[in-house]
């Protein structure tokens, strides 16, 4: 149910529980693949997208994901369309017409192995994000756990796992995006980017919106 914070209270903090995927590819396109069963608009998924000339579309299934989505981060261009995301055992299949992804993930990486020993709870707090931040700055350049994002929010990511990506296909608009490839440059969306190597990483992310800001829930 919608519900506005009252006059004078701490701003509303929504979260989004699963996975985020950054991927870079031969033909210089970008993604960045966002999947939540957790969230709260319900389960949906979304996907960012850099051509090699630098123009960022966004892919969301419904219009308050996508307003909600370009309200935090920066597009050129925004497609309301169905996006499905598929998982079999390591593989990914992403759709949101005209593009179509599939990818592998592999084994689990040394970081994702300290990650995923930190316990949920904490990992899910904005404060182990701070935290995290300088660590992230050190080992995955480009990379920020928390940060300004847009409409004035303040925006926090907690990971809780990492597991590199090892293959990939993928087409749009009709033409083939190569093979996978570091993600370089980094992706202009918003605040940070993903690691340079492409990873699939267990995610809560918070963010801290405005007051006046119509919700479909809210942590308080």
């Amino acid at each position: 149910m919608e519900r506005l914070l009252r006059p004078g209270a701490r701003r509303p903090r929504l979260r989004f529980d699963g996975w985020i995927a950054g991927l870079g590819t031969t033909s210089g396109t970008r993604v960045v693949v966002g999947h939540w069963p957790r969230s709260p608009f319900g389960p949906f998924s979304d996907v960012m997208l850099e051509r090699s000339d630098g123009e960022r579309l966004l892919f969301a299934p419904t219009r308050p994901t996508a307003e909600f989505v370009s309200g935090t981060y920066d597009f050129d261009t925004v497609h309301v369309v169905p996006v499905a995301v598929a998982v079999l055992a390591d593989t990914w299949t992403v759709t949101a017409d005209p593009l179509r992804l599939r990818f592998t993930t592999g084994r689990r990486t040394l970081l994702g192995h300290l990650l995923h020993a930190v316990p949920g709870p904490l990992a899910r707090r904005p404060a182990w994000s701070v935290i995290t931040d300088g660590v992230a700055r050190v080992l995955l350049p480009g990379v920020r756990t928390r940060g300004s994002a847009g409409s004035g929010r303040r925006e926090w990511y907690g990971a809780r796992d990492l597991l590199a990506i090892r293959e990939l296909s993928g087409v749009h608009d009709g033409a083939d995006l190569g093979a996978l490839a570091p993600v370089e440059p980094p992706v202009r969306f918003g605040f940070g980017s993903v690691p340079r190597r492409p990873a699939l990483t267990r995610v809560t992310t918070t963010v801290e919106v405005e007051r006046s800001l119509p919700l479909p829930g809210a942590t308080g």
